[in-house]
């Protein structure tokens, strides 16, 4: 089962998330509210998978997708955004994202993705 970082500005969003990801037995190691919190708290705990939001203040989910990258290229990362739009989507794949989630998402298309990518 994965260590989850969960970026999302919204609270309710975070909430969302981990429960579940965590009833299916995953565990969340970490939240963060924005993307600078979120760079911050991908080099203090060393999750195996990161949930990243696009829309957040300060620092967007872009932007710290690949200021993580650039930490570690082997970062997992999931992006998982209302922001649906296909420039948005191939410039976070571009950017080194493993899977791109639109909100609002069925529970199974987030469980596989983060599956999938704990698989390879």
């Amino acid at each position: 089962m994965a260590k989850i970082l969960i970026a999302d500005d919204a609270m309710f969003m975070r909430a969302s998330i981990k429960k579940l990801v965590v009833d299916a037995g995953h565990t969340v190691i970490g939240e963060a509210a924005d993307g600078e919190e979120a760079i911050n708290k991908f080099t203090e705990l060393k999750p195996d998978v990161i949930i990243l939001d696009i829309t957040m203040p300060g620092t967007d989910g872009i932007e710290a997708l690949k200021r993580i990258k650039a930490i570690d290229s082997a970062a997992k990362i999931i992006i998982c955004s209302a922001v649906g739009q296909p420039a948005i989507i191939a410039k976070a794949i571009e950017s080194g994202a493993r899977e791109f989630i639109v909100k609002p998402f069925e529970s199974a298309h987030l469980l596989a993705a983060v599956e999938k990518i704990m698989r390879n």
